[in-house]
Parts: structure tokens; C-alpha cells; sequence
């Protein structure tokens, strides 16, 4: 019997920007990226439901990978998960300045403060919330600071910008072109 939907969707999604075989606890990142599929991206700012889609886009990729053809369609339509969205982000990171989606997602890991978070220093679920709720709530500087994309100079609030536009400026910004 194979493994449960849920399961083997959070397997391939792990494959996308982690590697399976590394067989070091400092290499592997189980419990963040669990942690990351099981919270729920929302949006409010207009248009970033768009990132929820590219989240969600995955799902039919991975079902067609698995060869998988009756899913659960409500399965399908549930929330987006931040492990999504960030992979869906990553990819049109991908898409804007080259690279590879895993390379991007990492980066993007690096600039919330939770690249270190190895199931061998997997830090604490508090922690990882904490950092998750403030990307989601947009409680962090004006500037990006404590977000996914910080500007040395940002011409708007970044919290009531669409992260597209956060993005884009902030590759913009580092000439990742």
C-alpha cells in the first residue's frame, strides 16, 4: 500500500528544493518544511491571491509525476500552504533571473532567518510561526526587513505591496538580471 496523498505530495514537494538522499541531519530540513506545509498562506494585499494559485499549481504537476488520475477533488481546492507558495514564488524567481527554483527558495529562506533551521538545529515551532505569521500579516519594516524581499530603497510601504512587485524590485535591487 502506498502512502497517504498528503504524504507523498509533501515528499515531491520536499524533492523540489531539498534533497532526499542526504543522509546528514544538518543536510535535511524535514521538520521546517513540514512545519511550512502545515501553515497556511492567506493573502489580503490585491493580487496575491495569484501566489496562492502558483502554490496550487503544483498540486496537478505533482498528481501527473505520481501518476496519480481521481484525486480527491477537494483535495485539490484546499488553502495554499507556505511550502507552496514559496515554491511557486521561487519558480517565478526562477523565471525572472535565471538560476534554479531550489537555489531561489533557499535565498528566500535565508533572507526570513530560517535557512539554519537543519532537523539537526530544527529551532522551535514558535520560532519558525512567528517568522511565518509575520510574512503572512505583513508585520515586518516598510523596507522588507523581516520579509521575503528587504530594499535598501524601497519607493513604497512593502507591506501593502503585492509580493510580485516585491519581487521584481527586489531583484531589480540586486541586479539579478
Amino acid at each position: 500500500m502506498s502512502a497517504p496523498l498528503d504524504e507523498q505530495y509533501f515528499t515531491w514537494l520536499y524533492s523540489q528544493v531539498a534533497s532526499l538522499k542526504a543522509k546528514s541531519l544538518n543536510k535535511t530540513y524535514f521538520t521546517l518544511l513540514n512545519q511550512l506545509y502545515r501553515k497556511e498562506f492567506f493573502w489580503f494585499v490585491p493580487n496575491d491571491d495569484n501566489r496562492v494559485e502558483d502554490g496550487r499549481y503544483l498540486r496537478p504537476e505533482f498528481l501527473a509525476s505520481a501518476n496519480i488520475d481521481d484525486p480527491d477533488e477537494e483535495w485539490l481546492y484546499l488553502g495554499c500552504s507556505m511550502l507552496e507558495m514559496l515554491i511557486g514564488l521561487s519558480r517565478r524567481f526562477k523565471f525572472e533571473a535565471g538560476g534554479l527554483t531550489s537555489n531561489w527558495f533557499w535565498h528566500l529562506m535565508e533572507n526570513i532567518n530560517l535557512a539554519e533551521f537543519t532537523d539537526a538545529n530544527p529551532g522551535t515551532v514558535y520560532e519558525i510561526d512567528e517568522t511565518l505569521n509575520t510574512i503572512i500579516w505583513r508585520q515586518y519594516k516598510a523596507d522588507g526587513t523581516g520579509g521575503l524581499f528587504p530594499l535598501d530603497n524601497p519607493k513604497d510601504d512593502q507591506r501593502k505591496v503585492e509580493l510580485w512587485y516585491q519581487l521584481n524590485a527586489y531583484i531589480n535591487e540586486q541586479n539579478y538580471r
